[in-house]
């Protein structure tokens, strides 16, 4: 029987899909912030520049009613920058103090842009506000309002120095550009997102909630974490120790703190306990990135066989890119590919390598439709093969 909805969670769907409707192919991307923030953990994004890091992160910053900060970090970044200047009335008195006002320490949402470049100073004091939600002035201990931390980094730290702030990141998420079928529909939305800040509708943005009912959510469910079906922890462990098997490192403070991420994952389903389903985000936690093909090939086969069990469970982003517009772009390669103009080896390749990528949307929808677009596709290639072209 389906759970009524909450109305933080109805608050909480309007924010992914305002994102989502903002920015092109990122539910995923969307589903672990919202994941992250929903059980008080720290997600980090790693790509290249351009991919659309910091502008999801700011926006879903303007969506919910909280303090912000952020900051881009550099080795010559200082502590003052990002913990507040020097209290100099009061040190003046002999008493060593920080001026803190809209400063990461009374922060609910912070954005740390190239985090792994700060020097120790910060990266230290980083761990316990990571971690504990405390930062220690002098001597005095402060409490931090934190909800989540997000990172964001062209790169994964190789550096033995930063892995402890690393490990701090429950969530990593590779961020890429886009496949080549999304191309057109990214320049729309890209120039409707430019527009916005040019005419300051993006400034006038509401949010959808607040800071606090994320916090409050936060106790909430804290009850449904000493829940956990039994047969949902069996499951987990063995995947514990598949991933440990195979050289990917999940120290046991890591394990359980995911039972805090598949709990809130559940909760943003409406469900009352996680399920296989929720595996998924295993996937982000890799050490490195060759360990997300390890990852992926230990949980997959889990995830696949729950949503061949439940289909109505598949997870489908509320503006993921649909059927009709997949039979668009396959329409419009196969007039490309059928007429009579003639294409280079390198755009005959290109088009190739967009149907494939089309294939492979199309066989994760995995509907009728999708099969018989699926069909088309391979006619497709069919033909040209046949065609001859490859020959000219």
């Amino acid at each position: 029987m389906a759970l009524p909805v909450p109305p933080i969670l109805q608050r909480l769907q309007m924010v992914s899909q305002k994102l989502e409707s903002s920015f092109l192919g990122k539910s995923e991307t969307v589903r672990l912030m919202l994941v992250a923030s929903v059980a008080g953990e720290h997600m980090l994004l790693i790509g290249p520049p351009g991919t659309a890091k910091s502008a999801v992160i700011r926006m879903f910053a303007k969506l919910v009613d909280a303090k912000y900060f952020e900051y881009l970090l550099t080795r010559f970044t200082e502590p003052n920058e990002i913990f507040g200047p020097i209290d100099i009335t009061a040190f003046r008195q002999g008493q060593y103090q920080r001026r803190m006002d809209g400063m990461l320490p009374q922060s609910d949402i912070v954005f740390l842009d190239e985090v792994f470049k700060a020097n120790s100073a910060i990266l230290n004091s980083l761990l316990s506000v990571l971690n504990e939600r405390l930062y220690t002035v002098g001597s005095s201990v402060v409490k931090v309002p934190l909800v989540s931390c997000f990172g964001a980094s062209n790169e994964v730290p190789n550096d033995d120095d930063l892995m402890a702030v690393f490990d701090r990141f429950l969530i990593r998420y590779k961020s890429d550009n886009l496949d080549s079928y999304h191309f057109q529909e990214l320049l729309v939305r890209g120039l409707e997102h430019e527009v916005s800040k040019i005419t300051g509708e993006y400034d006038r943005l509401q949010p959808f909630l607040a800071a606090q009912d994320l916090r409050g959510l936060h106790v909430f469910l804290a009850e449904r974490m000493r829940q956990v079906p039994e047969s949902f922890l069996s499951q987990y462990k063995g995947l514990v120790f598949q991933i440990r098997a195979e050289g990917v490192s999940i120290s046991d403070r890591r394990a359980v703190k995911m039972l805090k991420l598949f709990v809130a994952s559940a909760f943003l389903d409406n469900r009352a306990a996680p399920d296989p389903s929720d595996f998924f985000l295993l996937k982000h936690t890799w050490n490195n990135l060759d360990q997300a093909e390890i990852l992926d090939g230990i949980v997959g086969p889990v995830l696949e066989t729950w949503y061949r069990e439940h289909p109505e469970a598949r997870r489908v982003g509320a503006t993921d890119v649909g059927i009709g517009a997949l039979l668009e772009e396959i329409n419009r390669i196969r007039d490309l590919l059928t007429g009579d103009r003639p294409l280079s080896d390198i755009q005959l390749f290109s088009q190739l390598k967009a149907l494939n990528e089309i294939k492979a949307a199309l066989s994760a929808i995995n509907t009728r439709p999708a099969q018989e677009a699926i069909g088309r596709v391979d006619q497709l290639l069919g033909h040209v093969f046949q065609s001859g072209k490859f020959s000219q």
